[in-house]
């Protein structure tokens, strides 16, 4: 009898139906045979099977088992067909009833003992279930609360093929696992490691983040080892907008298929903030590999890419980031696949000023030339630092400036006045499709709603005159100062919303390297 188990695997964001169609057969040898372009993962899944079959007292016995995965044009990936291969197996002998399975969907990979361990991509899985109406879903236990995410859609956490077979068999009762999704969501949305009122002194370089997380702006931070820079980045998602349930959930979905969602996550509450080493390659970074995997921008998405000693990474990694930054999308075209992804993320950037990191300085001496502090500032191109909003020169505090700064402003105060703007664009832009911030505001969009009046339009062309700022600061400045008036709650740009952005361009100035 060919019994039919259905189950999922993943394309992108997507997760597509399979359907395993499995025939056992009486032979004169055994022999087991896997088809429908499955990868090795799933080619070996035939010992580990029949292992925990067997060591669950279910002997095959001597029979010709053949699997095929529908469709069978499609690529499939992983381990989480062991599950249903083996509920499809003792269907076939008749030790579990056709009509009971068809109207589940399973996933999960099997240890040697019927152990159920738990897989990727369990939250998209679900969410096709659901959509195609299936009664229930089967995950691993350690999955059960990201795919309970699902309403509408039983979900059962499983720790053994015995609970399985029980459940299907009518013997064993299972309780569904159930998520209150959004008292859990609001819930966590507050909770921080880092504060900014642990932050002393440094007042221009939290202004410019309050600046930064209210328009949704790329920054950069320049200053010598030691003042800071690091240390506020981390801090940065503490005056974040919060998650809304669709950012949250999109951001889980990408989290889910890289299996990086904790066994006790349902949701994703806080926004990302990933930091990969400056060795990280370009694959790493943007995804892909020979079984698609989202790269560091996917899981930056709706959060923070946090860029420490920018010129340490590789020339060919920094360009990679060119289109990302602008789309906010990224397609991945491989020989067996050409998936997008979702990527609109903030880039957080950290160097120091220049090879030897002091220039600048206000105590140590700084050793290198002109020259090599240009070579040093080359290692980044022009195109890339384009698209970077605020520049910002990190000054070192003194010891005793230190201990005399009072207790920093906290997170939570400088949050409502990020909360606040970030509201004033959503309504400004409500109905122009892929526009949410200041940060993302098109040419046109800047001549509608970045009006100068003849002041602040002759102190920004005095500015770039006399501080010798390069053209493509223009529009950088603009998208600030309009972000700097939303926080003030000012219709119009001011002069001195124009003065403040102009003060976040120290890279453009060409007196900088002097």
């Amino acid at each position: 009898m060919i019994a039919k188990v259905f189950s999922a695997t993943l394309q992108g964001l997507e997760a597509l139906t399979v359907t395993l169609e499995v025939d056992v057969q009486s032979a004169a040898q055994p022999h087991f045979s896997i088809v429908g372009l499955p990868d090795s993962a799933i080619r070996e899944s035939q010992d580990r099977v029949s292992t925990a079959l067997n060591s669950n007292n279910y002997n095959v016995g001597v029979k010709s088992i053949i699997v095929n995965l529908s469709p069978a044009d499609i690529k499939k990936e992983g381990s989480g067909f062991d599950l249903p291969m083996a509920i499809g197996i003792l269907t076939s002998i008749g030790l579990i009833s056709n009509e009971n399975i068809s109207k589940y969907m399973f996933v999960g990979e099997l240890g040697l003992d019927g152990i159920i361990q738990p897989v990727k991509g369990a939250l998209p899985i679900a969410i096709k279930a659901r959509e195609l109406g299936y009664d229930a879903l089967f995950v691993p236990e350690e999955n059960a609360r990201e795919a309970a995410v699902v309403n509408k859609l039983k979900v059962y956490g499983v720790k053994h093929l015995q609970e399985v077979l029980g459940f299907l068999s009518g013997t064993t009762f299972l309780e569904p696992t159930e998520v209150n999704t959004r008292e859990e969501f609001y819930a966590q949305q507050s909770s921080f490691d880092f504060d900014f009122d642990e932050v002393k002194g440094q007042e221009n370089v939290k202004r410019a983040f309050e600046v930064a997380a209210a328009g949704g702006h790329n920054i950069i931070l320049v200053g010598s080892p030691g003042c800071g820079k690091s240390m506020m980045a981390k801090r940065l998602p503490s005056i974040l907008p919060p998650l809304s349930l669709a950012e949250s959930l999109e951001t889980t979905q990408i989290h889910s298929i890289a299996g990086k969602v904790k066994r006790e996550t349902s949701l994703i509450s806080q926004r990302p903030f990933r930091a990969p080493h400056h060795t990280v390659s370009d694959v790493a970074l943007v995804g892909g590999g020979v079984n698609f995997m989202p790269g560091e921008i996917c899981l930056s998405h709706n959060g923070i890419l946090f860029l420490d000693e920018l010129p340490e990474y590789s020339k060919n990694v920094l360009e990679t980031l060119r289109q990302p930054l602008e789309d906010r999308i990224i397609t991945i075209s491989r020989a067996r696949y050409n998936i997008t992804m979702p990527c609109s993320f903030m880039l957080v950037a950290a160097m120091n000023p220049c090879p030897c990191g002091y220039h600048h300085h206000p105590t140590h001496v700084c050793t290198c030339t002109p020259a090599q502090i240009q070579r040093y500032m080359n290692k980044i191109s022009g195109p890339l630092m384009d698209r970077i909003d605020l520049q910002v020169e990190v000054e070192a505090l003194p010891v005793e400036d230190m201990t005399k700064a009072p207790k920093g402003e906290s997170s939570a105060t400088i949050r409502e006045r990020v909360i606040r703007a970030r509201q004033i664009q959503e309504q400004r832009y409500a109905g122009i499709k892929g526009v949410h911030c200041n940060a993302q505001m098109t040419t046109a969009l800047l001549q509608k709603y970045a009006v100068l009046d003849e002041a602040s339009t002759e102190r920004l062309r005095s500015a770039m005159k006399m501080l010798n700022l390069s053209a493509r600061a223009y529009d950088r400045i603009l998208k600030v100062a309009r972000t700097i008036a939303d926080l003030e709650g000012s219709e119009n740009i001011k002069s001195n919303h124009i003065g403040e952005a102009i003060g976040y361009r120290n890279l453009d100035r060409e007196s900088w390297i002097e």
